[in-house]
């Protein structure tokens, strides 16, 4: 998982042979801190599948306006460039996981 800027963010969604997993979060959210292990769990569980990246609302207010981020954490999923999945709200690893395998099963 890393940070990104808006430029590589956008290449990123666009050009990512796998789809990409946004985590939009800010250091003072605490169900963004509770996502931190899911999206760990999530990594491990969807290696080579899917990758993860965190964008900082605070940081990135344009990546955030862009998308219509009005609650942190949301978690969105994109495929060359398109917006597989938005969910709002912190969530156990098994709800996550059901709403990824659903979209990934259609790849």
């Amino acid at each position: 998982m890393s940070a990104q800027t808006k430029p590589s963010f956008e290449s990123l969604l666009n050009e990512s042979n796998v789809p990409v997993l946004v985590d939009f979060w800010a250091e003072w959210c605490g169900p963004c801190k509770m996502m931190n292990p899911v999206l760990k769990q999530v990594a491990e569980k969807y290696a080579g599948k899917l990758k993860i990246i965190k964008v900082n609302v605070d940081q990135n207010p344009a990546a955030a306006a862009h998308y219509g981020i009005q609650s942190i954490p949301t978690l969105m999923l994109f495929h060359k460039g398109k917006t597989l999945m938005e969910l709002k709200g912190a969530m156990p690893f098994n709800q996550l996981q059901a709403q990824l395998d659903l979209r990934l099963e259609r790849l």
